[in-house]
């Protein structure tokens, strides 16, 4: 090899050497973010201020308090409007000022406000002014509660640490089999669920997977399964749909005032007759729903019985709303009603001593007592659905041991863009 051969060569080594060398030394070190964040914020850099839109108080007055300057407050709101209109704030609404706690200043870096439980809105105000809508993160915990009712249902799910929300869901559930108003002491249910929560706060309870509900000493055992045709998904044990042709009442009530009886001495007349119907006491203007499906026959004032909406549900079905202060939107005869649909409010028309709902049934023309009817149940599970449906009972109650003892727990965290229609 040549002398200049070999110099070239051994100047070529170098530069390729200084520029890798070169590289290397440019190249950034990284460390690990440890700073704790908050709607994109690193908040513990920065000073919080919280509080709550006033009555008058308007997105301007509001950054006013805070040191900006209306020039900037009209540009934001100016470049809000395609994610937020600033004109929309409500009162009560909690809203957070950041502040940077480096800055003399003290300027308003970043501005928060709670458009809902589930959205915020964050303007920030340092370097360039910008909107951004953000969606809080929804858990989905698996949950197990035991509860033997004392008071009432509402308030010992609470004292059994869980959300009143359950109290609603199972009402939903077994609205066709149990008369939550006429629940007793000793009445008792266990429940494997899910538990939907924004920030540790319980948002909804979402599918009962298993659940046994002890009412006058029966018990009524409940479990999930979808057949995947958008129909029922709550089954009793032997396959039979939770729903019934019938709800077990057609309002929320206080309390029971006259039962179904031959022999009644009317509060008015004070003459013995027969009341063959169930009288329920309930705040004037409460919603009254059809107990089942079917086609109005008559809405009208019927004298003694004031405003009353009839309904035939089929061949041997027949039911009477009486004493309505007004009745349902579209409710006329002919029109057709669904089970749980608004039909009327309670009201006291008629030879009525005050609000209330008499509600009565006929069986083949027959008057029978709500009280005690018997509904029959929706379809079962289809025949070729039977042996997944038998998985899912058995995977409910495995699943239900295994929490029984705290061996599972499971937590999910949702993307709120794929929910819709629980919040």
């Amino acid at each position: 090899m040549s002398k200049k051969i070999f110099s070239l060569l051994i100047l070529s080594l170098a530069l390729l050497f200084s520029c890798t060398t070169q590289n290397a030394v440019e190249e950034p070190v990284t460390e690990e973010d440890t700073h704790i964040y908050m709607y994109g914020i690193p908040i513990d850099l920065y000073f919080e201020e919280s509080g709550q839109v006033g009555r008058g108080d308007y997105f301007s007055t509001i950054l006013d308090r805070y040191g900006v300057p209306q020039k900037t407050a009209y540009e934001l709101a100016q470049i809000s409007k395609d994610v937020f209109d600033v004109k929309n704030i409500q009162v009560g609404r909690n809203y957070h000022a950041y502040f940077d706690e480096t800055d003399t200043s003290r300027a308003l870096a970043y501005f928060v406000y709670e458009n809902s439980q589930q959205s915020i809105v964050r303007y920030t105000l340092k370097d360039t002014l910008a909107v951004e809508l953000f969606e809080k993160e929804m858990v989905s915990a698996l949950k197990y509660a035991e509860v033997e009712i004392n008071s009432s249902l509402w308030n010992d799910i609470i004292d059994a640490g869980h959300s009143p929300l359950l109290a609603i869901k199972l009402s939903d559930i077994y609205a066709w089999a149990i008369d939550f108003f006429a629940l007793q002491k000793g009445d008792r249910f266990c429940a494997l669920f899910d538990e939907i929560s924004i920030d540790d706060k319980v948002m909804d309870i979402g599918t009962v997977y298993y659940s046994v509900f002890t009412h006058s000493n029966t018990d009524y055992k409940c479990f999930y399964f979808d057949e995947g045709d958008g129909g029922n998904k709550y089954w009793n044990e032997n396959g039979e749909s939770m729903k019934k042709a019938f709800l077990k009442a057609p309002l929320s009530y206080t309390r029971i005032s006259s039962g179904f009886t031959y022999a009644r001495r009317h509060p008015i007349t004070r003459k013995v007759q027969p009341h063959t119907g169930v009288d329920y006491a309930a705040p004037y203007g409460t919603p009254v729903v059809t107990i089942g499906d079917g086609v109005v026959t008559s809405a009208k004032n019927e004298g003694a019985g004031g405003l009353t909406v009839r309904i035939k549900h089929n061949s041997v079905y027949r039911t009477a709303y009486l004493h309505l202060s007004r009745f349902g939107q579209g409710i006329k005869a002919g029109a057709r009603v669904s089970q749980g649909q608004v039909i009327g409010y309670v009201g006291s028309t008629g030879q009525s001593t005050g609000a209330h709902l008499d509600f009565r049934v006929w069986k083949n023309d027959t008057p029978i007592n709500p009280l005690t009817m018997d509904s029959p149940p929706a379809n079962p599970v289809k025949e070729e659905n039977k042996e997944a449906f038998e998985k899912a009972k058995t995977d409910a109650l495995a699943l239900r041991d295994r929490m029984m003892v705290g061996e599972y727990y499971k937590k999910l965290v949702i993307d709120p863009l794929s929910v819709s229609g629980s919040f």
